[in-house]
């Protein structure tokens, strides 16, 4: 059994000052399975009980310098903290525990005489009594939220794949931030940049114990990306002709490290847990100086003892601004006037510059149409800010890069050539640090997403060149251009109500009031699915009413219908 795999017992589940000395004094305590470690508590509504959020299972995404194993959370189980009574959790059983048993088994007392006759007279009694139907009523619609809630919870940490752990490593800070800490010799949890652990406030009461035993339980876990590939580079690699020409000399044998050397390269992006949330529910910055879409990204190559880090931000722009509505793509607006914004967008960049020394602005938004009151209030507040620290790009993505010519990135990137090398990137050894990055990109366009992505991607491909050997290409592949297509389509679709849900279960988590009437909600997307299978069902009626009237007015008497397919012109 590895040090980071647990055994969770019944009795663990009664409260979170749970100890050893508990258990032992435990009457009959059963242990439910294996668990890879806690995420910690949540209740996700004030009408329903506390739940106990445990890693069921992880996969192993890669192996990081010096043995550091970073896994993804690839299954979660829910536990309800109200109860004592073994739960059919699907856990792994230990083999201590459970020697000679295979595959889980449901766990269960044998039932206790008192508590059969109470539940038999409980049972009795309410049969007898009249019933009340309000009661009746409002307990299955909490009974329908919480499973509606429960079942978004699971999908946020088992659909998609966001959420990564180490028990060695800490993913919440750079490379470079790690090799200058002073927080030597204390745990993992404790040298952790408290934007990125997602799970803190999960976690609070055995934070607050200020225990050594209960800090083995703390767990700091990432919502993001984390991805980490093995490369090997041939500097010396000889043509095909070259190869079979028997005038080429036969190469000795060298050591692979001479010839190829092995490049560990890894992307780890890491999203704030402040004002965090869904597209459409969370734009623009607070009153505490936290933007939404909030993203650090490191990429890092590691060859021969040398780590090279270079890191990019991406966060919402700090206006108070909002898109209301359940339109696809509703039209911004501005809720706060400039003197009203500039001590929260003050607060964000001052936090920021400290974080990072300096920052290039990349307001990717579009400079006319809808877009334009964003970016116009963007520049008015930078202007304002005045701060020579700051450095404000205005690039036009749709305008530049129009018919998806997305090569035409190179524009901006050929243009801020300069500030890219003078920021560098950190450069660390076993000795300690040779360089530092100074200061970083914050790029945005209205979302943080598509545009955003294209444009780091770009920023982090000069970089690597500036590393390493590369090569380019402005290729567009058309399987990308459909899943785009199908991106754009599924978050039109979650943002009309299953975002009310995910945005709940998100503030919940942590410690952000809801202020959404969630009941009402739950109503109204039933009301909603109604009328849009109505809808659809309408529309195909007429589809198919006009295909009838085509097919009569084109197709000769003497000829047979036999199929068809659709025509989609794609140019705009």
């Amino acid at each position: 059994m590895s040090y980071c795999t647990c055994c969770i017992y019944n009795t663990t589940l009664l409260s979170s000052s749970f100890t050893a000395t508990d258990l032992l004094l435990a009457w009959n305590p059963i242990c439910l399975g294996l668990v890879e470690g806690i995420i910690g508590k949540v209740q996700l509504h004030a009408d329903l009980p506390w739940w106990l959020l445990l890693i069921r299972q992880k996969s192993l995404i890669g192996v990081l310098p010096k043995g550091h194993e970073i896994y993804k959370i690839t299954k979660i189980a829910v536990v309800p903290l109200s109860t004592a009574e073994p739960q059919d959790l699907e856990l792994d059983l230990c083999k201590k525990h459970h020697f000679g048993i295979n595959k889980p088994e449901k766990i269960s007392h044998s039932p206790d005489d008192s508590k059969f006759l109470l539940k038999t007279f409980t049972q009795i009694k309410s049969n007898v009594s009249a019933p009340n139907k309000k009661k009746v009523r409002e307990s299955k619609e909490r009974e329908k939220l919480e499973r509606r809630l429960l079942d978004e919870l699971f999908k946020m940490f088992m659909d998609s794949d966001s959420f990564y752990y180490s028990w060695t490593y800490d993913l919440t800070n750079t490379v470079q931030r790690q090799s200058t800490s002073e927080k030597t010799g204390l745990p993992l949890w404790q040298k952790v940049d408290e934007r990125f652990f997602w799970n803190r406030h999960m976690l609070q009461d055995l934070i607050e114990l200020q225990d050594q035993q209960g800090g083995y339980w703390i767990l700091p876990i990432i919502q993001g990306f984390v991805q980490i590939e093995e490369l090997v580079v041939n500097y010396n690699e000889s043509s095909d002709d070259e190869k079979s020409s028997p005038e080429t000399p036969p190469q000795e044998n060298m050591c692979v490290d001479d010839i190829h050397p092995r490049f560990l390269v890894a992307i780890i992006s890491r999203r704030s847990r402040h004002r965090a949330g869904m597209r459409y529910k969370r734009r623009g910055v607070d009153k505490s100086g936290n933007v939404a879409n909030y993203v650090e990204t490191e990429q890092f190559i590691h060859v021969h003892n040398h780590t090279l880090s270079f890191v990019q931000t991406r966060g919402s722009v700090p206006v108070f601004w909002s898109q209301v509505g359940y339109r696809y793509n509703p039209r911004p607006r501005l809720d706060k006037g400039e003197k009203d914004t500039s001590p929260y967008f003050c607060l964000h960049f001052n936090k920021e510059l400290e974080i990072y020394k300096k920052q290039a602005i990349l307001n990717l938004v579009d400079q006319a149409g809808r877009e334009k009151i964003i970016g116009d209030a963007y520049l008015k507040q930078v202007l304002m800010f005045n701060c020579p620290g700051l450095t404000y790009i205005s690039f036009d993505f749709h305008e530049h890069c129009r018919g998806m010519k997305f090569e035409n990135v190179q524009t901006l990137t050929d243009a801020i050539c300069d500030i890219i090398t003078d920021m560098k990137w950190c450069w660390v050894d076993q000795a300690g640090v040779i360089c530092k990055q100074d200061g970083i990109f914050r790029v945005n366009c209205m979302d943080c997403l598509d545009r955003t992505n294209v444009v780091q991607a770009a920023i982090a491909r000069v970089v690597m060149e500036h590393q390493g050997d590369f090569t380019r290409t402005g290729e567009r592949k058309l399987a990308g251009v459909m899943k785009d297509g199908v991106n754009s389509a599924n978050r039109y679709y979650l943002n009309r109500f299953k975002d009310a849900y995910r945005q709940a279960v998100i503030d919940l988590m942590q410690g952000v009031p809801v202020t959404e009437d969630l009941y009402s909600i739950f109503t109204k997307e039933k009301e909603h699915e109604a009328l849009h299978r109505q809808s659809q069902r309408n529309h195909q009626e007429l589809i198919s009413q006009l295909l009838q009237n085509y097919m009569q007015i084109l197709l000769p008497d003497s000829e047979k219908f036999h199929g068809g397919w659709a025509l989609i012109d794609c140019d705009p």
